[in-house]
């Protein structure tokens, strides 16, 4: 099969933020499990098609599944609290996030059950303020990054939970090395927003990648598109 890069269906080519235009594009790979190294993923479908600006974004789902940090629904045995606590969450159309005691269980090995349990108590006062995030602000980011099983999730992902990678700065800069020294991002996208989870590079503009990446160009179902190219262009290029 070839495989190379592409747009995505209903996603856009180009991207600004302020004075910055960059061409965005989804690259498409075979299907990432535990029995492939991230290495061997970006030599072949990553380091043939990029250039010398390019700036590398890569799914924290694609880290994990290398890492073996996908779990079959199956395998998790759920406690108490794990059942009771994801009773409270409330469900989105964009991911199932905690609201099942698989998911909720793996939030609690992930961060621990006092820490889940402060995160539900600040989530509730949230609720009442009509605030939202309290719970993931106090969480943290890898219980964020949980995702659940999903009927329009790639199989067999679509059984399975993700969790977080186990250390997204130093992955993205072992692909840095990898790359000649290319900017590389490990993120974490969805319909939602954009969340940088590492970066190869010291003080990177968060808000200007969320910006960038807020139409989510990777694709939340069966893209099996799990990175992405942001390439510079000069502000008067074409628009399609």
């Amino acid at each position: 099969m070839e495989y190379g890069y592409k747009v995505n269906p209903g996603k856009s080519r180009f991207v600004r933020y302020k004075d910055k235009k960059f061409a965005c594009y989804a690259v498409e790979t075979s299907v990432v499990t535990k029995e492939d190294r991230l290495e061997d993923i970006i030599e072949r479908f990553v380091l043939p098609m990029a250039e010398t600006d390019d700036v590398i974004f890569i799914s924290e789902k694609m880290v994990a599944c290398a890492e073996g940090r996908a779990l079959p629904v199956r395998s998790v045995k759920t406690g108490f609290t794990a059942k009771v606590l994801s009773r409270f969450v409330t469900k989105s159309p964009y991911g199932i996030g905690l609201s099942m005691p698989e998911t909720m269980q793996c939030a609690i090995w992930e961060a621990g059950l006092p820490r889940i349990l402060l995160a539900a108590f600040a989530g509730m006062i949230g609720k009442l303020l009509g605030k939202k995030g309290w719970f993931y602000y106090v969480a943290g980011s890898r219980v964020a990054a949980i995702d659940g099983p999903c009927s329009c999730t790639l199989p067999p992902y679509n059984e399975y939970v993700v969790l977080s990678p186990m250390n997204p700065r130093r992955t993205a800069r072992e692909v840095s090395g990898q790359l000649g020294g290319k900017t590389v991002l490990v993120v974490d996208v969805n319909d939602l927003g954009c969340k940088v989870l590492g970066a190869s590079c010291k003080n990177v503009d968060e808000e200007m990648y969320a910006t960038l990446l807020k139409q989510n160009p990777l694709g939340q179902s069966a893209q099996r598109t799990p990175v992405g190219i942001l390439r510079p262009v000069s502000t008067d290029e074409g628009e399609n």
